[in-house]
């Protein structure tokens, strides 16, 4: 791999640009041309433009380095370790890999630029409905409950990667800028609660397939759901399982519904289809080909990561070799049916006449599930950069085992607990286990093993430095990110560090 190290850092203080040409799959609006922005957003296609703008940071993988968050979760996990060609390939995937982030070190950078960038043009969008004269009360209602629903999302990331963070809900004026302080993970937690309350009540049950990849009402009680379960507040597991409840019960005003295949769920082919809640949508239509900005094409660079480096063979295409398999993983994967599906077998390949590089961390197993795979692989721009493979944030199996994990801690209903375990279990042939904490937990770590779930799964079950302590983690420290040094540095101490990190 050539490394491309994207060293634009856009601080919270910065000037966002809102017009960026993007361009979503469920409508393919480009902005044309410039406008002053005091001009612009008077009518719907043009707050449509607005919306889009928000909608396309959910995308971006690449700001202040490679940080897309699903593969970088995992190798935070003991799903993975970060891989590549050397420790010094990508510094900050191996400092998360092994703790040992500074506030210079790690990736801290680009996850908090993504989400206030995101947070930024929520805010803006939210301001120009609000003034907006022609807009119809059905679409006022929708882009709205839309906005609230993506600013709540980018502050469940930033509350969970650094806790205390700056709360903005509104356009800063020029002399707020760098007078901005932290709240506290509860206060930002009741901000994305009221976002994600105003927001589902104004979005459709289901998405018509020319909107693939816009918010539905289920998809945002879901997300207010496990924003709920990830809060550890026992006062508030009666709503968690009356939210989940309304998702998973047979027959949702959804039309979410368990696929019988496991393997299924995962194949690019088969975007949006019934298990998915919370999809994140990457195409090839932009045929990007700029290493500069890799955030303005649709592509899915983290599949190109994970890939196996130099790979010769058939299935596949080559990869950069990041996120090799743990034989922990492994381990607790291989006489489960899920295996197959989850994890690429490496040597099994080269026994079959395939090569690859070994790289770094290296244990011939890979992520399979969000692998390159040589039938998707882009002929137009640069193939690297164009992996129409989505990113699944929230599916259905996913929910039944929070609900179910809420109903245990609740000591309520135990039979609907033991109901949702074992409907996924059996989905994949599995007979019927116990419904307790362990087990359920141990079902996440199986059903959705490198699906970016684990390391806060670990962080909120309190199980962290059990289970990641012996590769480098400290308690009352590697739960969160060091703020990156250039907010405090900007902010002139407003801003404070993290505990256990030293400026």
């Amino acid at each position: 791999m050539n490394k491309k190290y994207i060293k634009c850092m856009i601080a919270i203080v910065a000037v966002m640009q809102i017009f960026v040409s993007c361009k979503k799959d469920f409508l393919e609006l480009t902005p044309k041309g410039t406008a002053l922005e005091d001009n612009f957003y008077k009518n719907e296609t043009e707050v449509m433009q607005g919306i889009i703008s928000v909608y396309d940071v959910t995308q971006w993988g690449t700001t202040g380095g490679y940080t897309m968050k699903m593969p970088l979760l995992s190798a935070a996990s003991d799903d993975c370790w970060a891989g590549g060609s050397n420790a010094s390939d990508q510094p900050n995937w191996v400092a998360y890999d092994n703790f040992k982030m500074d506030p210079r070190i790690g990736p801290q950078s680009g996850l908090w630029s993504k989400n206030y960038t995101g947070i930024n043009r929520a805010n803006l969008i939210l301001s120009k409905i609000e003034k907006a004269t022609t807009l119809s009360a059905a679409f006022k209602t929708r882009v709205t409950a839309e906005a609230k629903f993506l600013r709540a999302y980018f502050y469940f990331d930033l509350v969970r990667f650094f806790g205390r963070v700056p709360l903005i809900t509104s356009v800063l004026a020029t002399d707020e800028l760098y007078k901005q302080v932290q709240s506290t993970p509860a206060q930002v937690y009741a901000q994305i609660e009221k976002d994600l309350r105003e927001a589902y009540p104004g979005l459709p049950p289901t998405i018509s397939a020319t909107e693939k990849g816009r918010i539905s009402m289920g998809a945002a009680k879901a997300q207010l759901a496990k924003v709920l379960l990830y809060e550890n507040d026992n006062a508030k597991l009666a709503e968690t399982i009356t939210l989940f409840e309304d998702v998973n019960k047979v027959g949702n005003a959804y039309g979410y519904a368990l696929l019988p295949n496991y393997a299924d769920i995962f194949n690019p082919a088969n975007k949006f289809n019934s298990e998915s809640i919370l999809e994140i949508p990457h195409s090839n239509n932009a045929a990007w080909s700029d290493w500069g900005w890799i955030n303005g094409g649709e592509g899915n660079v983290g599949t190109q990561f994970i890939g196996m480096d130099s790979y010769n063979g058939d299935t596949y295409s080559s990869g950069w070799g990041f996120c090799p398999v743990t034989l922990d993983l492994v381990n607790a994967l291989k006489t489960d049916p899920r295996f197959s599906a989850t994890i690429i077998d490496g040597a099994a390949l080269k026994a079959a006449g395939a090569t690859y590089n070994a790289r770094y961390q290296n244990t011939d197993y890979f992520i399979k599930k969000y692998a390159p795979l040589k039938a998707f692989r882009s002929a137009s721009g640069v193939a690297e950069q164009n992996w129409p493979i989505d990113e699944i944030e929230i599916r259905l199996a996913d929910t039944y085992l929070m609900q179910a994990e809420a109903l245990v801690k609740a000591g309520s209903n135990p039979a609907r607990a033991k109901e949702l375990l074992d409907a996924v279990r059996a989905r994949v042939g599995l007979a019927s286990v116990p419904a307790t904490l362990d087990n359920i937990y141990n079902e996440r770590r199986l059903e959705l093993a490198t699906e970016g779930h684990r390391f806060f799964d670990l962080v909120r079950t309190g199980k962290a430095v059990t289970v990641l302590g012996p590769v480098g983690f400290k308690a009352n420290q590697s739960e969160y990110l060091p703020i990156p040094q250039t907010e405090i540095d900007v902010t002139k101490g407003g801003i404070k560090q993290n505990p256990g990190y030293i400026n």
